[in-house]
């Protein structure tokens, strides 16, 4: 397989980049229910969600996060450079996204370092917005990425 991704150096602190788009469907939410067992009645029973604050049923904020995750991948620029995700922070849900949305994920670099053992620690803040460029969701991901010199 040839490499695509960008190495730790590659990044640039502060450098903005989206993904492509991808809309909601009902489908990745019945796919998604049965592959997780989560068939919180919010999102697979219609009458239920109909007397919900969203007045129908809403995708799984882990469906969201998932499809935004493989979005980012689509792009490239991690394919073959990440060799471990280590850690997810303050991962919010700030708008709701129902089915028939369109969602991308902006993300960029926000911190980069080198460990001890000479690893290339990068952090992204990634948000994952609608077809409005409204945010509806927020995060904070720690990859280690392949370096170039070593």
């Amino acid at each position: 397989m040839e490499f695509r991704g960008k190495y730790f150096e590659d990044w640039e602190i502060g450098k903005v980049y989206e993904s492509a788009s991808r809309t909601i469907t009902e489908t990745d939410i019945v796919i998604f229910a049965g592959l997780s067992g989560d068939y919180n009645p919010l999102h697979t029973d219609e009458e239920f969600a109909k007397k919900s604050i969203f007045g129908r049923r809403v995708p799984h904020g882990l469906l969201v996060l998932s499809i935004s995750s493989g979005l980012i991948n689509q792009s490239g620029m991690f394919e073959g450079a990440v060799e471990a995700f280590l850690a997810m922070e303050k991962f919010r849900l700030t708008k709701a996204i129902l089915p028939g949305d369109t969602i991308k994920t902006r993300f960029e670099a926000i911190e980069k370092k080198v460990t001890k053992q000479g690893k290339g620690i990068v952090t992204f803040k990634m948000d994952v917005l609608n077809q409005k460029d409204e945010v509806c969701s927020e995060r904070i991901s720690v990859l280690m990425i392949k370096r170039r010199d070593v």
